[in-house]
């Protein structure tokens, strides 16, 4: 990257309050100066953080084309603050909701990746919910989301319907159990807060609007998330126009030049539809 942000140091935004309190790392490019283009949301994945492959590309875009993008670190990932052993749907959306706040934005574009993609779809239903509360809870209006292998409910859908009698009983016995990553020497940890906490942020139990187009990319070998997965949500957002691109050969991370390039285009495609005005391809 070329520009002045390459190296931009993170700012640090306090969300909580007393013991809750968290410092959560954040980093804003602003937009070129006129342009009225809405600003990109990048949203992680599970263990996740906002220097993988994709947020960097994505920062990249929004330097091509003189937008505005915002990453954060949820607590307990990357260099934000906070035990990853505390975070569940509910802390991590309230992060990204207070750090999209706190930069204030009037568009955004939310660019979600895995259980990012479930954080971006809570965040269109609370935007929606708190904005009709009064202009001190509004929040910017919502452009277009881009969803990657996104994981909706994965807690209840994909995680406790196969719960072995061990990962059972190390809930119940210690609150969590450990599963080994084949993207880290580290174990993935689940916690029973966690799951119980990602039964009350469904959002596959009834109609999801967003009131914006949605574009799904999803990998057809990816054995985190089934595709079949990808085709669930699409029955849940009958009112919306959504686009869901199958990459036949495609993982769960989706990070090959190829997926980038797609990744890409698909958010161009959505900038372009809410600018109405062409971008380069």
């Amino acid at each position: 990257m070329s520009d002045q942000l390459s190296n931009a140091q993170p700012q640090f935004l306090t969300v909580g309050e007393g013991e809750a309190a968290r410092e959560i790392a954040m980093l804003v490019r602003p937009a070129q100066a006129g342009n009225g283009a809405p600003a990109l949301v990048w949203l992680s994945g599970y263990r996740s953080d906002m220097s993988g492959t994709k947020a960097v590309e994505l920062d990249g875009l929004a330097a091509e084309l003189g937008l505005a993008c915002i990453r954060l670190d949820y607590s307990g990932h990357g260099l934000s603050g906070g035990s990853f052993g505390d975070g569940t749907i509910s802390r991590w959306l309230e992060e990204a909701l207070a750090v999209i706040r706190h930069v204030a934005p009037d568009r955004i574009v939310l660019v979600g990746s895995s259980m990012g993609g479930w954080i971006a779809l809570r965040l269109a239903q609370e935007l929606a919910r708190q904005g009709g509360e009064g202009p001190k809870l509004a929040g910017p209006k919502l452009a277009g989301m881009v969803l990657i292998a996104p994981a909706p409910d994965f807690t209840s859908e994909l995680i406790e319907p196969n719960l072995k009698a061990k990962e059972r009983k190390s809930l119940a016995e210690r609150g969590y159990f450990e599963e080994r990553s084949q993207y880290s020497p580290e174990p993935n940890i689940y916690t029973r807060a966690l799951i119980e906490d990602g039964r009350d942020n469904r959002v596959l139990d009834g109609i999801i609007e967003t009131g914006c187009p949605v574009h799904i990319l999803q990998g057809m070998k990816d054995a985190d998330v089934p595709h079949a997965h990808a085709m669930k949500l699409v029955e849940h957002l009958p009112a919306d126009d959504v686009v869901l691109t199958f990459i036949r050969d495609g993982d769960h991370r989706l990070s090959r030049p190829g997926d980038i390039a797609l990744l890409l285009s698909a958010v161009k495609g959505i900038i372009r539809s809410s600018t109405n005005r062409q971008m380069p391809d």
